[in-house]
């Protein structure tokens, strides 16, 4: 396994570019910046899902604007090709691609995308139809393009810095879910007993997602790589061989320069090849990918479409759905205690694959027991989701170098998507003997 370079390492010449100072100030770099590098990792995380999120969340207006088509499963099935397909693109190839303008245009079609479903409801003017939905469904596969962008692009690029960056960005993708199931019950209760309120709070709900990612554009542009925390992390990957940071060091004020280590010895910017790092970590990438063939098998589709009808009544699916981000999302700052955090490979393994036991655990729950174990049931599923998911990303990257961690990460993402994927498709299987 190769070992991260430590400070010392890095020549003289780039590390001083990282605040113009003195020898003595290089220590202040490493933390200059930390708390508003996790608050923008964290936001940046957000925008990461909040879109594609938001579509989710309105599923009671798609379900009664489309009630035949299933909106919520075929919504999700559209969405994963298009994300899968583009990580992998990208996975393959990241050792030569521009990470800042692979992010900033990840960032732009999220923005775009979520205007788009603002356009094409006014174009229909809220009605259903097969060219309405059509039209939904090419959103969604631009939502998918765009997080083929992004996730693995800021997976990769902050796997190379400080743990809590990595931590705080996938408690983001989690708070945008909790966010959404917030601002849905929200605009539901503001807008119920209004006319056409159903349309008016979907609508509200859209346009408060698309402000947000344009908000994560321009902090990525501008605000991100002059942090002083985050130059230095950079400028170290840069002085390991890394190829990717070069743009994002440019925009921090940083011209990149060749590593006189480099020159002198040949194996000193050598790297683990894809092949060697994903056999060196192939357990890991088994823990993501397990993880969501499980919980996309369940959540959204069976949670939306197949719990019943209970007291709570159009309100029950929304209550699932927030019961899940919420837990997802407090679940992601469980491994900051570090009593409970799972360390140990083989335990992280044993505990990914116990998970299963919710398929029969909700089969028997939603079928004999009334909606109160569904929900307890549900924020175990979703605790359990996201304390195993920041276990694994911010354990895999140790101990490698940096152009090897941005591989990493961009591989792990592939795996957890190939997971949603498999979930996503393995979720239809709950409608068999139900039809359609």
């Amino acid at each position: 396994m190769g070992s991260s370079s430590s400070y010392s390492e890095i020549p003289r010449d780039q590390s001083e570019l990282i605040t113009g100072c003195d020898e003595d100030d290089h220590g202040l770099a490493k933390t200059q910046g930390k708390n508003w590098g996790i608050f923008i990792c964290w936001l940046l995380g957000n925008g990461c899902l909040l879109g594609f999120n938001g579509m989710v969340t309105i599923e009671d207006y798609y379900v009664y604007l489309f009630p035949n088509y299933h909106p919520t499963r075929v919504i999700t099935l559209v969405y994963q090709p298009f994300v899968l397909t583009t990580t992998a693109l990208f996975a393959y190839h990241e050792a030569k691609i521009n990470t800042r303008i692979r992010n900033l245009a990840g960032y732009t079609l999220f923005f775009l995308s979520s205007f788009g479903v603002i356009v094409l409801d006014a174009a229909s003017s809220g009605r259903g139809g097969i060219a309405p939905f059509v039209g939904l469904c090419l959103i969604a596969a631009a939502f998918g393009v765009s997080d083929g962008h992004v996730q693995g692009g800021m997976t990769g690029d902050l796997s190379l810095m400080c743990p809590e960056f990595i931590q705080s960005f996938f408690a983001g993708i989690a708070a945008s879910g909790a966010i959404t199931s917030a601002l849905r019950f929200l605009t539901k209760a503001i807008f119920e007993n209004s006319r056409d309120g159903l349309r008016k709070g979907a609508m509200l709900f859209s346009s408060i997602a698309c402000f947000f990612e344009l908000l994560c554009v321009l902090l990525y542009a501008f605000v991100f790589p002059k942090l002083p925390i985050v130059k230095f992390y950079r400028t170290k990957a840069a002085s390991e061989g890394s190829l990717t940071v070069s743009a994002d060091l440019a925009a921090g004020g940083i011209k990149s320069q060749s590593d006189p280590l480099a020159e002198e010895d040949p194996d000193y910017a050598e790297r683990l090849s894809n092949r060697q790092l994903l056999h060196q970590n192939i357990d890991y990438a088994l823990d993501v990918f397990l993880i969501y063939v499980l919980t996309l098998s369940i959540f959204p589709g069976f949670l939306a479409e197949d719990t019943g009808t209970h007291s709570l009544g159009s309100w029950y699916a929304l209550v699932l759905i927030a019961t899940f981000n919420v837990s997802d999302l407090i679940g992601r700052y469980m491994p900051l205690i570090e009593q409970i955090k799972l360390a140990s490979r083989k335990w992280l393994l044993i505990a990914v694959i116990a998970r299963f036991l919710f398929i029969p655990a909700f089969y028997f729950t939603v079928k004999y027991c009334d909606e109160g174990w569904v929900i307890m049931l549900t924020s175990f599923l979703g605790l359990s989701n996201g304390h195993l998911t920041v276990c694994v990303i911010t354990e895999a990257p140790k101990g490698y170098k940096g152009p090897e961690q941005n591989a990493l990460g961009n591989m792990l993402v592939f795996f957890l998507l190939a997971g949603i994927f498999c979930g996503v498709v393995l979720d239809w299987m709950w409608l068999i003997g139900k039809g359609w």
